[in-house]
């Protein structure tokens, strides 16, 4: 590979107007401007972008470190996050923790010895690792989804009880009673959340709450088909509740499979509002709003916060949630479910 004293020896000037010439860093004359492009452009010399940006003490990379990559809600968000950064001029490093604090604890290392300017993450991991991983951070850090205690970070995240709390109420208007509610892992502070939407909105209609109508899942399809088949095992709902689409899709797989109509027989609603839920059959009813606008926010807020656009204590940007009313949700039939 080519370095920059190539380039100077086969241009016949110093290494430092080739750096000048590369950095524009001070004027060179057209002629020695020519030699040493020409002399770059058949040595195929690329310039270090580590040492140029020890220069401008800026590498226009930012990092993100997400939970799980396999859900699309953080492929979506990270593709947000992507737009984002290079509308601005900047690269993204992406990192998946798999769920895993040592793996999430070495890849913000990792993001740090790669002088990135700024980190977003976005973890379902514990906040105490997390917090104790992110104290000395010396980039600006925008956390994504919920807030971590003992972080001092910006932050982007949607109303998680307002989201949870309008889905329930749609399921109600509808004239739905029995109303089972599928939650991600109690530890999480998104599940609490929106658990707490869930209680919400069905105490104001003066209904009480079966302990077994609420179940715990993971917040993949698979977990959320799990947790669908007690509830239809044991409450038998007329309406089901997923804290998240993932789980929404679970419900509705195990569902089909059981011979239960829905919505005829069972409405199903989701939340985050991902693509996907879009293509199912029936299409999943979801309450959110656009993911790839919650990570194109995020991105946006973290490069002010790099270009010192935005200065002073840290900012909380809280999104409101809407309805996304599709198929799989409608009027209660009142039909009793045996199966």
């Amino acid at each position: 590979m080519a370095t920059i004293k190539d380039v100077a020896a086969m241009a016949g000037v110093s290494f430092t107007t080739v750096s000048h010439v590369v950095n524009n860093t001070r004027p060179v004359s057209a002629d020695v401007r020519a030699k040493v492009e020409r002399a770059i452009r058949q040595l195929n010399y690329v310039p270090s972008a580590v040492a140029r940006s020890l220069k401008a003490r800026s590498t226009a990379t930012i990092g993100l470190v997400v939970p799980n990559s396999t859900n699309p809600y953080f492929a979506e968000l990270a593709r947000g996050i992507e737009d984002g950064c290079a509308r601005a001029g900047y690269c993204m490093f992406f990192c998946n923790s798999d769920d895993e604090p040592a793996k999430q604890r070495n890849y913000l290392r990792v993001l740090q010895e790669k002088r990135t300017d700024g980190i977003i993450v976005a973890s379902a991991g514990d906040d105490a690792v997390l917090a104790e991983s992110l104290a000395d951070a010396r980039e600006p850090l925008v956390v994504v989804d919920r807030n971590i205690e003992g972080l001092a970070a910006d932050l982007v995240q949607i109303d998680h009880e307002r989201g949870a709390y309008l889905a329930t109420r749609h399921l109600l208007e509808l004239g739905h009673v029995r109303i089972g509610c599928i939650t991600g892992p109690v530890t999480t502070a998104v599940s609490a959340m929106r658990v707490h939407g869930f209680i919400r909105a069905m105490a104001e209609r003066g209904i009480e709450i079966e302990p077994s109508a609420i179940v715990e899942s993971d917040f993949s399809a698979g977990g959320g088909q799990e947790a669908a088949g007690k509830l239809f095992d044991t409450v038998k709902p007329t309406a089901i509740f997923a804290c998240n689409d993932m789980m929404g899709i679970g419900a509705l797989r195990v569902a089909a499979v059981r011979g239960i109509r829905v919505p005829e027989q069972c409405s199903i609603i989701g939340f985050d509002d991902i693509e996907l839920s879009g293509y199912t059959y029936p299409a999943l009813s979801t309450v959110g709003q656009s993911v790839r606008a919650l990570g194109e926010a995020a991105a946006k807020m973290l490069i002010e916060r790099i270009c010192r656009e935005l200065t002073g204590p840290t900012r909380r940007r809280v999104i409101t949630p809407r309805l996304v009313l599709r198929e799989s949700t409608a009027v209660c039939m009142s039909v009793a479910l045996d199966a």
